[in-house]
């Protein structure tokens, strides 16, 4: 591969203006395809195989045009203190609002509350209902405005008027945090390369990277039905993985120039070298994305396909467009010791280099190294406890979906919710649907009668419905209504009591009984991702065993890799936890309410960390084996791993934790977790794992760390990370740069 990946280094060099020409072209094509697309719907949610989504679909079937995918609304009135909702003036506001609402063109009903009994026993408090002919993101925005009109004509009478439902759903939208990420990230590439143009090819790179795989997704949006989360963890993960690929190939070119060699030979031998690490982590990434479609839930399955897809983008620009603009650059990039290196030509300038001291002192990266190889146990036992300890409240961790009542405070929707809490009881606000099909019966009526019979006699029921017939009356939706809170194990037993009761009905009439509702759906989809989670641990981590163990030819050494991933993305959800669960620091991050966390989130970390996380396990354990095969001791061979790759490391682990970071500011509950989580697992994995565990391992194990049995060692591909391959080619590079082109060439018109 290492060949491969040189000769691309160098034809990417050497034809760049055609290189350049064709990614331009693609991001072209990809904008004007984002520009003519469709506007995407609302993405369709599912989880198939569960109870809930089985029942779904049954109404979908037997209550045909009910508009079981349209918005909802609630607008919930409070009458003034000492004021009874039934008194004439506060019905009469009511009534004027609900006659407004009815006017709307995308509104398909709106229930009186006086009418419907949608006022409370107290008579303080009553809800109307509207609902909608589309979903909630493909509301106009002249709907809601319309309904937030109303609620404010009502507001005007003295009434307190809250708005709550998915009618007011919008696409979640980044913020100018996101901006700050990558304004940090800039800073952090000049601390690192002291190059304005060294700094700037790793961002443009990457911003063209993150442009053409948002660009494709919008594009096609609306026919693969991909939602807008889809294309903000795109950009995330995009513009993170873009930025560091890029830097490792600009810091393996530069260092190359350091080493005399001319500019096209530099940037194959980067390609060759670095490339190949690049190529290696970035499948990892891909495979742990990609292998959440074993979860088997289409949303989570697109979202991960459609971020390795920009993973994919990344590697390439990597290997292809980044030496192609070094070629523009010339000698602009060159190291910022390295100036009298451009100064004379061939045989004299390599002969300089290797005359002029590199440093006067050891790194940073080398005094790091030697002090963990002089106190491996100590440095191991510490980070090891760190870790545990942070870990220590994900093992009280809450799972769940977000409803209303998870907004913040501040939101008409949570105070929607509280309002119809306090009116109708805490278990309103998630009612349970109980779909009765009764077609196999001799008494459809009766059975459905049985099944409202049975419910009323269970715990934790405080309201049974009447019963709601299809037209054939051979199907029946009766709404239980929780005396819990939706998102309670209370109400969580008291859906599997339902099924219980059904089952028992089956025998005794032959009517099938299934639960389902956004309570129900939330509870199906905790327990599938909860199911799913040792599978695609298997997976992921059994498929990136494998491919570490053909980088490193080691076994051991990939143990270690995934064992140190674990250490990170606990500590991690520890971390997640208190903060979003537990409320610790929440003040700090703008988490204005907390509460379950996002039942996605585990598994989404899980998998999205192991793939970056391996990225430095690849970038900073191959240069150390590149030491180890070239002859160096075990211990020489981690100290010149961490001279050489220590300081570019460190600088990836901070852009990436910046550019997650980034994200902490957007005002959606589920963007600002994840973006906290990744942000935190990168900084445990970088600087934790990888810089204090792995070389306290390594240390510890010496040169067992790269045993590999023989007759795996024989089966086992050749890919040559380090670059073996290539140093024939020393003594040529010798004799041409000894000609008279021993610098890059500049940049032509």
């Amino acid at each position: 591969m290492a060949t491969f990946l040189y000769r691309t280094g160098r034809f990417a060099f050497r034809r760049r203006h055609f290189v350049v020409l064709i990614w331009v072209a693609l991001l072209a094509l990809a904008g004007v395809g984002a520009a003519n697309a469709p506007a995407a719907g609302s993405s369709s949610f599912s989880v198939p195989g569960t109870e809930s989504q089985k029942a779904f679909d049954l109404l979908d079937e037997r209550f045909p045009g009910a508009g079981a995918d349209g918005a909802t609304a609630r607008v919930v009135f409070k009458a003034p203190a000492g004021e009874k909702m039934t008194e004439r003036a506060n019905k009469k506001a009511v009534r004027k609002v609900v006659g407004e609402l009815r006017q709307g063109a995308e509104v398909a009903s709106v229930d009186d509350p006086y009418t419907a009994g949608a006022v409370s026993k107290d008579r303080t408090i009553a809800y109307a209902r509207v609902a909608y002919d589309v979903p909630g993101m493909e509301l106009r925005d002249s709907s809601r405005e319309a309904l937030e009109t109303a609620a404010a004509h009502a507001r005007d009478s003295g009434l307190t008027v809250e708005i709550g439902g998915d009618a007011l759903q919008t696409a979640p939208e980044t913020g100018a945090t996101e901006v700050i990420g990558i304004a940090v990230a800039a800073v952090v590439l000049v601390i690192t390369f002291g190059s304005l143009v060294s700094a700037g090819l790793p961002l443009v790179t990457a911003l063209i990277g993150v442009g053409i795989g948002v660009s494709s997704i919008t594009a096609l949006a609306s026919t693969l039905d991909l939602g807008s989360t889809t294309s903000i963890l795109a950009m995330m993960i995009g513009l993170a993985v873009g930025i560091d690929y890029a830097l490792f190939i600009v810091s393996r070119f530069r260092a190359e120039l350091a080493e005399g060699r001319q500019g096209e030979e530099a940037a194959g031998r980067a390609v060759g070298t670095a490339g190949s690490a690049v190529v290696f982590a970035g499948l990892t990434v891909v495979i742990a994305l990609v292998g959440l479609s074993v979860v088997d839930i289409p949303m989570l399955t697109k979202m991960g396909v459609a971020a390795a897809g920009t993973v994919v983008i990344a590697v390439l620009i990597a290997l292809t467009l980044v030496p192609a603009l070094i070629g523009f650059a010339g000698k602009r990039v060159r190291p910022a010791n390295a100036a009298g290196l451009f100064r004379r030509r061939g045989g004299d300038a390599r002969h300089h280099a290797h005359r002029v001291p590199r440093a006067e002192r050891p790194n940073m990266g080398t005094r790091w190294a030697r002090f963990v190889i002089r106190r491996p146990v100590a440095v191991l036992l510490l980070c090891v406890a760190a870790l545990g300890a942070v870990a220590v409240p994900a093992g009280s961790i809450e799972l769940g979906l977000g409803d209303d009542g998870s907004q913040p405070a501040s939101t008409t929707q949570r105070r929607a919710y509280d309002l119809l809490s306090e009116g109708f009881g805490p278990g309103f606000n998630g009612p349970l649907v109980v779909v009765t099909d009764a077609r196999g019966t001799d008494d459809p009526r009766g059975a459905v009668r049985d099944v409202a019979a049975d419910l009323k006699g269970l715990d934790d029921v405080a309201a049974v419905t009447p019963a709601t017939f299809n037209k054939a009356g051979d199907t029946a939706i009766i709404t239980v209504v929780p005396a819990s809170k939706p998102s309670s194990g209370e109400t969580e037993e008291l859906v599997g009591a339902i099924r219980a009761a059904g089952g028992g009905i089956t025998d005794r009439t032959g009517a099938e009984v299934s639960v389902t509702g956004t309570t129900a759906l939330n509870i199906d989809t905790s327990q599938k991702l909860t199911d799913a989670m040792l599978p695609y641990l298997a997976l992921v981590v059994g498929l990136a065993f494998l491919l570490l163990i053909v980088v490193f030819r080691s076994v051991l050494v990939p143990l270690k890799a995934a064992l140190g991933f674990l250490l990170s993305v606990m500590a991690a959800l520890g971390a997640v936890v208190a903060v979003f669960q537990w409320g610790w620091l929440g003040s700090l991050l703008g988490v204005e309410q907390t509460g379950p966390i996002m039942s996605m989130m585990p598994i989404f970390l899980v998998g999205v960390v192991f793939g970056l996380a391996m990225d430095y396990e690849v970038f900073l354990v191959t240069r150390i084996r590149e030491a180890h095969v070239h002859g160096e001791r075990p211990g020489q061979a981690i100290v010149t791993g961490f001279r050489h790759s220590a300081r570019v490391v460190t600088a990836a682990a901070v852009i990436m934790i910046a550019v997650f970071a980034g994200f902490i500011g957007s005002h959606e509950a589920m963007i600002k977790s994840i973006g906290f989580g990744l942000a935190t697992a990168v900084f445990f994995d970088a600087f934790v794992v990888r810089m204090a565990i792995v070389p306290a391992v390594l240390a510890l194990l010496g040169r067992r760390a790269w045993w590999l049995p023989s007759w795996l060692d024989r089966i086992l591909p050749n890919v040559d990370v380090e670059g073996e391959l290539l140093r024939p080619s020393d003594a040529a590079d010798e004799v041409e740069a000894s000609g008279p082109a021993a610098e890059p060439e500049p940049a032509r018109a």
